[in-house]
C-alpha cells in the first residue's frame, strides 16, 4: 500500500474503521486522546468504551437493528464479532459486558500489525487520507477545526445516559425476573422487572415532572433538540401522562409470576456486566440532578434502597449536516473540503444514530478508504440493504431538517410484491437485503484475499 491512513477517534466507529482498513493491508495510525485527555462520560482509556446503554439492540433479522448487525457480521465486522463474544443474557437483544467488550476490541486493534495507536489529542484535521471518527464527545479544538472545514452552522449537539445500580441492592421480594413474552436465554428471565400499580405510576410521574433538571450549559442553549431514540425520561414524560406507558415503562409481555397479572407499568433493569453485579435502568437516560435522581428513582418499587453506582447524565453529541457535506461513501464532497487530502467522517458525527449505526459507518469508511488508497473505486452498498439505506439517508435526506437516524425498515425501498403481516414483511425485506449484499460480500472477501 503506497499511502497510510490516519483515523481520529478510538470509539466504535474509529476502531471498526481502523480494523477494516488494516485488514486490507493499509498502514493505519489511530489517534485516541484518552487517557491524556478524558471526557465527561468515559471512565477508562479503552477503545470502543460504551458510555450509555450496554445493548446493541435486537438480534433477529426481522428487526431493523438485527438485520443491520447480520449484514455487518457477514462483512466481518470487528465490533459485531466482539459483541457476540462478550454477550450477556438479554432476551432477544445483544447486550454486552461493557468492560470485557472494550478490552476485547482494544486488544484486537492494538495487536493488529498494521495499526499503530497513538494516545494523544488531535486538534486539527491532519493532512493526507483521514477518517474523522471522534464521536459525540469530540474535543472543542477538533470541533472547531471541523466547523472551519464544514461550516459552523453544520454542527449540532445532545445525548443522555441511564443510571446503573448494584444488583445486590435491588429488592427481589418486590421486583421479579422475566423477559418480555418469555423470550429469554435464562429460564427465570433475563431482565429484572419493577412492577407499578396505577397509583405508584402516577406518584412517580408527578415526582419526575416536578424534579430539578441540571441547567443546560452554554453550548446547549442555542439548540435544545434531543435524539428521539435517546430522549431523557423527563422529556418523554412531558409529552403526556401516558407517554412512558408506550415507551420504556410499557408492561406488555411482562406478567408478574407471583400474581399472574400484568402490572400497570414496569421499569426494566438489564444486566450490565458478566458478573451480574451491575444492572442499568433500561430507557431511563436522564438529565435530572443527582439529588433528584436519588429521590425520584427510589419511588420505583424494588429500588427504594438501591445503590446507584452511576447516575444518569447528559453529554454533548456532535453531528454534522451530512446531506450537505457527504457523498454515500461518507467522504466529504470536494466542494466542502479544505483539507490537504481526502476526508471521510464516521460514527454518530455523521447522523447514523446508535452504537450499531456508528460501527456500520466505521466499517464503510474503513473499506472505502482502503479502496481509495489502492486505486479501487468506492464500494456501492445497494439501497435495498440496511447499510445502503442508512448511507442513502445520511447523504441524501433533506438538509434543512436533517436529524440523526437509526436503522428502520421504513428506509428500505418497497418490496416488489405485497406481503401481509409486519413480521412476514420484515423477513421478506431481510431476505432481499442479504441476497443483494452477497455480491458485495464476495467482492470484499476477494479484496482481503488479494492483499
Amino acid at each position: 500500500m503506497a499511502n497510510g491512513l490516519t483515523v481520529v477517534g478510538g470509539g466504535l466507529a474509529g476502531s471498526e474503521a481502523a480494523w477494516q482498513a488494516a485488514q486490507l493491508g493499509v498502514r493505519v495510525t489511530l489517534y485516541e486522546m484518552r487517557p491524556a485527555r478524558s471526557t465527561p462520560a468515559h471512565v477508562s482509556d479503552r477503545l470502543a468504551e460504551l458510555v450509555c446503554s450496554n445493548s446493541l439492540g435486537a438480534r433477529a433479522i426481522d428487526r431493523a437493528l438485527g438485520l443491520l448487525k447480520e449484514e455487518m457480521r457477514r462483512l466481518r465486522s470487528l465490533i459485531v464479532g466482539q459483541a457476540e463474544a462478550t454477550a450477556l443474557p438479554a432476551g432477544g437483544a445483544l447486550a454486552v459486558d461493557r468492560e470485557r467488550f472494550a478490552a476485547a476490541v482494544t486488544d484486537a486493534v492494538i495487536g493488529h500489525p498494521n495499526i499503530e495507536v497513538r494516545r494523544q489529542e488531535v486538534t486539527s484535521i491532519p493532512d493526507g487520507a483521514v477518517i474523522v471518527a471522534s464521536g459525540p464527545l469530540t474535543s472543542d479544538a477538533l470541533a472547531q477545526s471541523l466547523a472551519e472545514l464544514t461550516g459552523s452552522e453544520n454542527l449540532y449537539f445532545f445525548d443522555a445516559m441511564a443510571p446503573v445500580v448494584a444488583s445486590d441492592s435491588i429488592d427481589l421480594s418486590v421486583a421479579y425476573r422475566a423477559s418480555r413474552y418469555g423470550h429469554g436465554e435464562q429460564a427465570e428471565g433475563d431482565y429484572i422487572n419493577c412492577p407499578m400499580s396505577h397509583g405508584q405510576y402516577r406518584r412517580f410521574l408527578e415526582a419526575l415532572l416536578s424534579a430539578e433538571v441540571n441547567p443546560l450549559r452554554g453550548f446547549e442553549q442555542g439548540d435544545k433538540r434531543f435524539f428521539e431514540a435517546c430522549l431523557p425520561i423527563e422529556v418523554l414524560a412531558g409529552r403526556g401522562p401516558d407517554a412512558l406507558l408506550y415507551g420504556p415503562m410499557r408492561p406488555v409481555g411482562l406478567t408478574d409470576p407471583r400474581t399472574g397479572r400484568r402490572p400497570f407499568a414496569v421499569v426494566q433493569l438489564r444486566q450490565d456486566n458478566q458478573a451480574a453485579t451491575l444492572y442499568n435502568v433500561v430507557g431511563f437516560q436522564t438529565n435530572l440532578s443527582w439529588g433528584a435522581q436519588e429521590r425520584v428513582l427510589r419511588l420505583i418499587p424494588g429500588l427504594e434502597q438501591a445503590e446507584f453506582v452511576r447516575y444518569g447524565q447528559m453529554h454533548r453529541n456532535t453531528f454534522v449536516n451530512s446531506p450537505r457535506l457527504l457523498d454515500n461513501s461518507l467522504r466529504l464532497r470536494i466542494s466542502a473540503m479544505g483539507a490537504a487530502g481526502p476526508v471521510w467522517l464516521a460514527g454518530q458525527i455523521t447522523g447514523t444514530e446508535g452504537y450499531v449505526g456508528s460501527a456500520m459507518s466505521g466499517l464503510v469508511v474503513g473499506l472505502n478508504a482502503a479502496c481509495h488508497l489502492s486505486g479501487r473505486p468506492s464500494l456501492h452498498f445497494p439501497p435495498t440493504t440496511m447499510i445502503g439505506a442508512l448511507l442513502h439517508y445520511v447523504s441524501g435526506a433533506e438538509a434543512r431538517d436533517f436529524q440523526p437516524m437509526k436503522a428502520n425498515f421504513g428506509l428500505l425501498p418497497p418490496l416488489s410484491v405485497r406481503v401481509v403481516g409486519r413480521r412476514e414483511r420484515n423477513n421478506a425485506y431481510a431476505c432481499r437485503s442479504l441476497a443483494d449484499l452477497s455480491p458485495l460480500q464476495e467482492a470484499i472477501a476477494a479484496m482481503r484475499s488479494d492483499r
